[in-house]
């Protein structure tokens, strides 16, 4: 299983901390914060819709990798810390208006 996510994230490029965007669903074109890899799905949390609490489960092939990755955010998921739903709102509000 670990061998199966290690290759994901090598061919996709899709890590914990990653900001990617929503292509298909309810949900499209909407930023979002990866906070797990499993599979071939992603778990993702806006803070907003999407709440730390209760992550979207979301298929790989349904969303596309940007070029922002928080590595604050990867490592306090990685070590158990909490993250808040307002920190990871803050930080997509912050990439929006960059863009």
């Amino acid at each position: 299983m670990l061998k199966l996510i290690e290759r994901l994230i090598e061919k996709c490029g899709i890590d914990i901390g990653n900001i990617v965007l929503s292509t298909a669903g309810r949900d499209k074109d909407r930023y979002f914060l990866v906070v797990k890899v499993e599979d071939n799905y992603v778990y993702l949390v806006d803070g907003n819709l999407r709440k730390v609490e209760n992550p979207k489960k979301k298929k790989i092939k349904h969303i596309e990798l940007t070029a922002f990755f928080d590595g604050d955010f990867a490592e306090k998921i990685k070590k158990n810390n909490k993250i808040s739903n307002q920190d990871v709102k803050k930080l997509l509000k912050n990439l929006i208006k960059s863009n």
